[in-house]
């Protein structure tokens, strides 16, 4: 899954694709590099973040998802708003990529209606927040209940059970070891459903290897995502597809070995 915000204020790559075209075209390099899902967000959720007004983040994205979807292009709208999730579905979108995890009012009927893919994910609070002081006495064991909770829900109104994945929410509301947890404890998760592994370019994995530049954190992201791999995450959403790709064509090489 290749990271694609079209946003001025994201940690990462922040104002780099707010132009639509230029958007696309990294899409389409990312399809090219190896990702089979392109996720288009127009809101960052970088801590300290705020929420944007409806109409802006549909302003981002809309014409974004549209032109990846005229391509043939697997497309996941990253959003915790109804309205803009429903515009994007119909322009084309295939998935839902909710860091509320369907908990605005309406978002899993929406899904259901759709018949959409949907990806749930754990975090804390909000981005405004959430990294104040995060807490757990357990917290695999929290974040998979949270999460089993909110499947339970989305199914209840109607979303197919084979159309959800979850997402541990690194780095949303946790701490670095919280997060090393949630990396080791992953095999807790894949009980319920496949899980997506999000750890790309993140705060923790600068603050173990050294790199303050989040671009020069690619390496850490690549054996991030094969240890994700190793403890039985599925999808592998990043910036830099390439490395992570040739980093998860050696791993399962060497198990199917």
């Amino acid at each position: 899954m290749g990271v694609l915000n079209v946003t001025p204020d994201s940690f990462s790559d922040g104002g780099l694709h707010l132009d639509p075209g230029v958007a696309v075209s990294h899409g389409l390099a990312m399809v090219q590099q190896g990702a089979e899902i392109i996720d288009v967000g127009g809101e960052s959720t970088r801590a300290g973040s705020l929420s944007v007004l409806d109409e802006v983040e549909m302003e981002r994205v809309l014409p974004v998802v549209e032109g990846l979807c005229r391509q043939g292009v697997t497309v996941s709208i990253d959003t915790s708003k109804p309205v803009v999730a429903e515009a994007a579905f119909s322009r084309g979108a295939e998935i839902l990529n909710d860091v509320r995890a369907c908990r605005e009012p309406g978002m899993a009927e929406l899904v259901a209606e759709a018949g959409c893919g949907v990806v749930l994910m754990h975090m804390l609070g909000t981005p405004r927040d959430m990294q104040l002081d995060p807490s757990y006495e357990d917290v695999v064991a929290e974040v998979e209940e949270f999460l089993v909770e909110r499947m339970e829900r989305v199914n209840a109104a109607g979303v197919d059970p084979s159309s959800i994945v979850i997402d541990p929410g690194i780095g949303f509301g946790k701490t670095l070891d919280h997060n090393l947890s949630l990396i080791r404890g992953l095999k807790s998760l894949t009980r319920h459903a496949p899980v997506v592994l999000g750890a790309s370019r993140k705060r923790f994995l600068g603050t173990i290897t050294g790199a303050s530049s989040p671009v020069d954190r690619d390496l850490a992201t690549a054996i991030t995502t094969t240890v994700g791999f190793l403890n039985g995450a599925r999808v592998f959403r990043v910036h830099d597809v390439a490395s992570s790709r040739q980093a998860l064509a050696l791993t399962a090489a060497i198990v199917a070995a």
